[in-house]
This record gives C-alpha cells, structure tokens and sequence, in this order.
C-alpha cells in the first residue's frame, strides 16, 4: 500500500505511480531553484556565449551558474528524491579517477603546478555530474538538459559558418572548448543524435524545420572543419543513429535525407576534406595544405610512439593532466584519448575511464531491455549513438577532458534511475496508521474473496 496525495494506493504494477504523477498529485517538483541554475551552467558550457559575444567574456558566467547551483543543493540538502547512496558504480570510477589524477599531479615528474590546476578544471564535471543525477527525477527535466545542449550546438555551428566562412577549417572562430576544429566537429558529431532524436519526436511541422536547419547547420560546419576524425566519426555515430531511428523506427526516409545531404554538402563544403583524405596515401603532394595534412599524419604517428612511451616510463600515475605536451618535446597532445589519459594519469586511471564508460553501455543496453517508454527509449538510441561517436572518436581526437562524453552517461544513468523508480519493488515504503493498516488489510482480504474486484 502506499499513501500519496491523501489517498491510499496499492503497490501494484497497474497502480505504481510515477514520478511524475507523484508531482501531479499535489507535490511541486523538487529544487526547481537549483535545476534552474544547473541548468543555467549547461547553457554556458555548451553555448559558450562568452567565447563569440566578447563583451560577456569579462563576466565569469561558468563559475557564477555553478556557483548558484551548487548554493541551492547545499541549502535544500537531504531534500533530495535521490540520496548519494543512490548513486551509480559509475559515479565511482569518476571519483577515483579524478582523485588519483590529483595524486598524479602532486606526484608529477614534469609540472606539479600545470597538472594540478589542470586536474582542478577537469574535477568540475564530477559536481555537475552530480548535481544532475540528484536533481534530474523526471522525463521533462531530462529532455530540457539535452534540448540545451543539442541546440547549443547547432547556434555554435551557425555562428561558426557566419563568423568563419573565409578561414581555413573554421580555426579559433569560436573560442574555448570549440576553438580547435577537430574539438568542434567532435562536439557535433555527440550531439547530432539528440537534435535527431528531438527531430523525431516533434509534431510540429515548424519544429521539424528548426532542426532540420540546425542538423544541416552542424554538418555543414563539420565538412568545413575538415576533421579527418570527425568525418570518420560523423559516418559511423550516424550509422549507428540511423539504424535506430530509420532501420528499427522504419523511418526510411531518414537515411534518404542523410544521404541527399551528404551528397550535397561532400563537393560544395567538403573539398578541404577531400585534400586532406588524399593527403594520407599520396607521395606527390601538390598544395601546402595537402603538406600540412601529411606533416599533421606523420606527426601524429610521432605523438602515439611518445604516449606508449610516457606509459612506460611511468605506468603508475602518469606524467600529470595536461603535462604530455611537455613530455612529447614538440608541445602537442597525442590524438589518441586513451593514451592521452594512460600517458597523463597512468594504467589504473587508463581502466578506470573504460569502466566508466562501459557503465555506459551497460545502461543503454539496460534501457533497451526495459519496459521504459516510448521516448525514454528514443533517447536511449540517440544515448547509444552518441557513445559510439564517443568510443570512434576518442581514437582519432584528444578529447579525454571534454565534458560532452560525461554527460553522456549520466544521462544513460539518470534514465536507468527512472525506469527503476517506477518499478514497483523500488517504491519506498510508507508508514500507516491503525486506520489505514485496517483499510489495506480490509482491502486485501476483499481482493483475495473477489480476484476481480
């Protein structure tokens, strides 16, 4: 039995209730005041409008919305629906990760100081991981937290075109985390599946054509970066997405659209791709930027062979966050993520990142298998896509402290936490009275003499 919004339910599968007809019952929705700042630093870090309207860049507004939010889960502590017992193994792996990234940097052989504040900067996704595992309890909180990034994105990949559309791959167009091109089209190439997917679930011809216009936006943008590694990336993530949406959603005229754009946009924004492709394999090289991009490939080569090396040397706790520049002696970071966390933090952060994501994986193979709803499991196919250009990526891009993978799977496991919720085993039980221990007991024997009652 259980007693919400002053009646008396059964704990029957039929007659759960959800979160979100708990909140409907008469409850407000818990720490709206902190979701709203949480939501607040998601807009920041993902739009990163400090970086491409300059007059904001004097204004902190990361550290003021993580700031606020951090205040209010502070203020309405043990308020929470979800306690930290709660938590998932992955939140673990994080935590011992960082902490043994922090043990790396006091115990640096290269740069004590630079690994450190490296590690400082990194550490902030365990708080927002955090906070949003507490604070996300329903579907619409969820959705609106990926709304906000997949259409940051799309804004960053518009404002890319129109700022950058005469510089070369779209280079330092955006500043911050998107400033790199290969940082930016692996940004897009993770968040895709989410416009996809709010794509899909849109009945509105007006919305469709939003995000149609902001899918295009972003694959435009991703040709124009030229990223060899987002490319590859872009074609195996959005296999993956189509499978699911198309193939088992039988949408078939995703994958016609898909390949009508790539059709198009591969000869009118992708010929610095083309060059760049060709200049892997071929000997005579007959412009500059075909001899960059074979010094980049040859370079590369260099950089991995150093990592091995780094992980040798010092299997234990690495050579410190953001410390392989300066043992690589050329100043650049292995394009390998992997070996960008072995060689930085050492073998055991190295298994500890894999864990994590698998735990991943684990969850979206958990949703799949669930009897979630229909667009818990939307978004688990745009999750499980995503991942994959995650798992694709990391090996051509260092993108081992990005946050948009992190957020990845807490949204794997915020969902995995709802689904759970709803199961009957999992509803808390709740304290009667005489009168309503005498009512439920009345209730059952009238069930057991009339079944169908």
């Amino acid at each position: 039995m259980e007693w919400i919004g002053g009646r008396l339910y059964p704990a029957t599968p039929e007659r759960t209730v959800s979160p979100e007809k708990r909140s409907a019952l008469g409850k407000k929705e818990p720490l709206s005041g902190a979701f709203f700042w949480l939501s607040a630093f998601y807009f920041i870090y993902c739009a990163r409008p400090e970086d491409w309207i300059h007059i904001l860049s004097y204004i902190p507004l990361a550290k003021i919305t993580a700031i606020f939010a951090m205040l209010s889960l502070f203020v309405n502590f043990g308020k929470t629906p979800r306690r930290f017992k709660d938590l998932p193994k992955e939140a673990s792996y994080l935590l011992v990760l960082i902490v043994l990234l922090f043990a790396s940097a006091f115990l640096s052989p290269v740069w004590k100081g630079g690994a450190f504040f490296g590690t400082i900067d990194f550490a902030k996704v365990y708080i927002a991981w955090i906070m949003t595992f507490l604070l996300i309890t329903t579907l619409p909180r969820l959705r609106r937290i990926i709304f906000i990034q997949a259409v940051s994105v799309a804004i960053i990949s518009f404002v890319a075109i129109v700022k950058g559309h005469s510089i070369p791959r779209l280079n330092g167009v955006i500043g911050g985390i998107y400033s790199n091109p290969n940082d930016l089209a692996f940004a897009i190439v993770l968040s895709l599946p989410f416009c996809l997917a709010f794509f899909v679930a849109s009945k509105s011809t007006f919305r469709k054509s939003a995000w149609c216009l902001g899918m295009l936006a972003m694959a435009t943008a991703l040709f124009l970066t030229a990223s060899r590694a987002g490319f590859i990336d872009l074609v195996i993530a959005g296999a993956v997405c189509l499978w699911h949406f198309g193939v088992k959603g039988k949408r078939l005229y995703l994958i016609a659209g898909a390949l009508l754009v790539g059709v198009v946009l591969l000869p009118v924004a992708g010929k610095t791709l083309e060059k760049r492709f060709s200049a892997i394999s071929s000997d005579a090289l007959g412009s500059q930027l075909e001899e960059r991009a074979r010094g980049s490939y040859e370079e590369r080569k260099i950089l991995i062979n150093k990592s091995i090396d780094a992980m040798l040397h010092y299997p234990i706790l690495g050579v410190g966050v953001g410390n392989f520049v300066v043992y690589s002696e050329i100043w650049k970071t292995v394009h390998v993520s992997y070996l960008q966390v072995g060689a930085e933090g050492g073998i055991a952060v190295l298994i500890l990142y894999l864990l994590f994501f698998r735990r991943g994986f684990v969850n979206v193979n958990f949703l799949r298998r669930s009897h979630a709803d229909a667009e818990a499991k939307l978004f688990a196919g745009a999750l499980h896509s995503s991942l994959v250009g995650f798992v694709v990526g990391a090996c051509f891009a260092p993108e081992a402290y990005q946050y948009f993978p992190y957020f990845a799977v807490c949204y794997t496991s915020v969902l995995v936490a709802m689904v759970k919720e709803r199961q009957p085993s999992t509803v808390p039980a709740v304290t009667l009275s005489a009168s309503q221990r005498r009512l439920a007991q009345f209730y059952g024997r009238s069930r057991a003499l009339n079944p169908a009652r």
